[in-house]
């Protein structure tokens, strides 16, 4: 017999393989078959049952073979000599869950039936489950509003009354500053207006207002004046400056006589106020002259002198008023 070379095959790293070597049908491997014959029938039988419990109708009897078996459990568990009638409710309770998902499948399985069909057959009125009644309560329908006779009322048409004719109903303001007459400059003239709005607020008639310019004409020409004499009186608002004795403002009043504080003096509204005071407490000076009113009051070395400027006075007066 010529020798086979085996060292070499395996000296050359090539080793034979399954299909290179022939095995005898009796030399198989006993073990190697069994496994391959019981996976093919397990392949086989899962490939059978996953159709079945793919079924909607599969699934819910295993449930409701699961649930009559926990049922009966639990009965069998829980039922004792003092508790018979519980195990009874529970045992009821799954035979009424199966019956109701015995139900449920065969409804399913008419209706797949019916999808599957050829002919596609809609179910008839017999074989459509009964609906289940539920807990929660239909809300009743609201009733549809009922149509009252209700007079609709008209919107009132709202008057507009014009701007112009309120304008024109309502009187204009005299103004602050008055144009000057009986040719006095501005600053006479508002100085005038002062005085005269000073006594008009103290109840003065007519009388006393021309006696109180007439007087202001003459002592300071309507200016309200300070003095060099008395330097405090240049700390005031001013129109100029005098010289006689210790005199300022309007009316030429003096400290040194009572009539009040320099800056009192120097304030056109109050030494108005002052020399009507003074013209009140002379009795009987309605009766009197303008200049004889003016000399009352102010003691003037030169009493006649007021009456020059009494008509002037007058046309002040009237154009303040």
């Amino acid at each position: 017999m010529p020798r086979k070379e085996i060292g070499k095959h395996r000296h050359d790293g090539i080793h034979p393989t399954s299909r290179s070597v022939e095995v005898a049908p009796g030399e198989q491997s006993t073990g190697r078959h069994r496994r391959e014959v019981e996976s093919n029938e397990l392949t086989k039988l899962r490939n059978r049952l996953q159709p079945i419990f793919k079924t909607p109708a599969a699934r819910i009897g295993l449930v409701a073979g699961l649930a009559c078996c926990l049922g009966l459990a639990a009965a069998v568990e829980t039922r004792d000599a003092n508790q018979p009638a519980r195990a009874i409710t529970s045992v009821a309770a799954a035979e009424q869950a199966a019956a109701q998902a015995a139900a449920e499948r065969d409804v399913t399985e008419a209706q797949q039936r019916a999808s599957r069909s050829s002919v596609r057959e809609a179910l008839t009125p017999t074989q459509s489950p009964s609906p289940t009644p539920t807990s929660t309560a239909t809300t009743p329908a609201r009733p549809a509003p009922t149509k009252t006779n209700t007079p609709t009322r008209k919107p009132t048409p709202r008057t507009t009354t014009k701007a112009t004719a309120t304008r024109a109903a309502t009187p204009k303001p005299k103004p602050t500053v008055v144009a000057p007459v009986a040719g006095l400059t501005q600053a006479q003239m508002n100085n005038a207006a002062t005085i005269v709005k000073t006594g008009v607020s103290m109840g003065i008639p007519q009388r006393g207002l021309i006696v109180a310019i007439a007087t202001s004409m003459q002592e300071s020409r309507l200016l309200n004046l300070a003095n060099t004499g008395l330097p405090e009186s240049l700390n005031f608002p001013n129109e100029g400056t005098g010289y006689d004795h210790d005199s300022v403002g309007l009316f030429q009043q003096r400290t040194s006589t009572g009539w009040g504080t320099v800056q009192e003096l120097m304030t056109p509204s109050i030494s108005a106020s002052k020399f009507f005071a003074a013209l009140e407490q002379v009795y009987g000076w309605q009766n009197m002259s303008i200049a004889g009113a003016a000399q009352a009051v102010q003691v003037s070395a030169f009493p006649d002198a007021y009456a020059q400027h009494e008509a002037n006075a007058t046309a002040v007066v009237q154009a303040l008023s």
